[in-house]
């Protein structure tokens, strides 16, 4: 599987200095980025290597192309063109998105769309936060916390420049988003490694650090981790269930999730115990109405065997999900007792 970081951020809050950066980085090579449009990331010539319409390939390895309509057709069209041997063989794609761009689309299309999916992975969501104009930005629009809330990882930016407040700032993300370590680059400079170990835990290869995926303690026990209102209504918290899990309560818990409360559901993460397979923990993901397969792990990662489920929403009540749970998996219960 080829992982797939997804790199989002307000207008104007740094993205285009931190790709131009890593782009001439060594440790960047291999990496295919798609960004919206070639103007917005100053390459510097002497870098380049070859270019056409549609790719500009840099010394350094790396492969940049332009969205052209659809973005899964440009993924796609990528794949097929590193198969033929037409690109170098990237490892990983960093996708760009616009400044008022909703991230959720983009997660959307890499876990369900049939062209990608099967080739390549989420690895994470980079959100760039301007430690000038960050806070301000959060006042006015609403889009910017959604972009916040959903990353894996936040990178400050301009914090060199005069009016940045970058502590008083690191205070409202972690309010915002208590899971997500808060880096910072300076003039747009930091270690491509950095940015490329946030993703979904892979069943199939190492044992994955799925404690850092899921973050389940900081949601538990962060400043804003018991559901409180904060930014645009958007709250953050963490169910734990002692009791396992049946596989057909869970199915119909998620699907009840995205049918009822799926525009209001930002991201979930979840780590569970299911009482059909106690041995092989489920991991799930979703984003709004769309949920990743389930993916079964090949044993615990840890002695702690109890259902985790991290939730970031807007303004859905945690008591009205846990009730939800319960009244779910009781009736699955009472279906399978054969008692009369």
């Amino acid at each position: 599987m080829i992982p797939v970081c997804v790199l989002t951020g307000f207008l104007g809050s740094g993205k285009t200095t931190l790709l131009a950066h890593l782009l001439r980085q060594p440790g960047f090579a291999r990496t295919a980025v798609v960004i919206n449009e070639f103007g917005e990331v100053g390459l510097d010539h002497e870098l380049v290597e070859t270019s056409d319409e549609s790719f500009v390939t840099l010394q350094t390895g790396c492969l940049c192309c332009a969205v052209r309509g659809d973005l899964v057709r440009t993924l796609d069209g990528l794949l097929r063109r590193r198969d033929a041997g037409a690109v170098p063989p990237f490892e990983r794609v960093v996708v760009e998105t616009t400044g008022l761009a909703d991230p959720a689309p983009v997660l959307q299309a890499l876990m369900t769309d049939a062209a990608v999916a099967g080739r390549m992975a989420l690895a994470g969501v980079v959100t760039t936060v301007d430690a000038v104009n960050g806070a301000g930005t959060l006042e006015r629009h609403p889009e910017s916390a959604k972009q916040l809330a959903v990353a894996d990882r936040l990178v400050l930016t301009k914090t060199d420049l005069p009016g940045a407040a970058p502590e008083a700032l690191r205070a409202r993300l972690a309010a915002l988003n208590p899971a997500a370590p808060v880096l910072q680059a300076d003039h747009g400079r930091i270690a491509p490694e950095r940015l490329f170990d946030a993703g979904l835990p892979d069943p199939a290869g190492r044992m994955p650090d799925v404690a850092r995926w899921l973050a389940a303690e900081a949601h538990a026990a962060g400043p804003r981790g018991r559901g409180d209102r904060h930014d645009a209504g958007i709250t953050t918290f963490c169910l734990t269930r002692e009791k396992p899990i049946r596989a057909v309560a869970l199915a119909l818990f998620l699907e009840a999730l995205a049918e009822h409360r799926g525009a209001d559901l930002l991201r979930v993460k979840g780590l569970l115990n299911i009482a059909e397979s106690p041995e092989r923990p489920a991991v799930i993901h979703g984003v709004q109405h769309v949920f990743h397969p389930p993916a079964w792990l090949a044993r615990w990662p840890s002695e702690d065997r109890r259902s985790r489920l991290v939730f970031i929403t807007r303004g859905i009540p945690r008591r009205w999900v846990e009730l939800l749970l319960e009244a779910l998996d009781e009736e699955v219960a009472l279906a399978e007792d054969p008692r009369p």
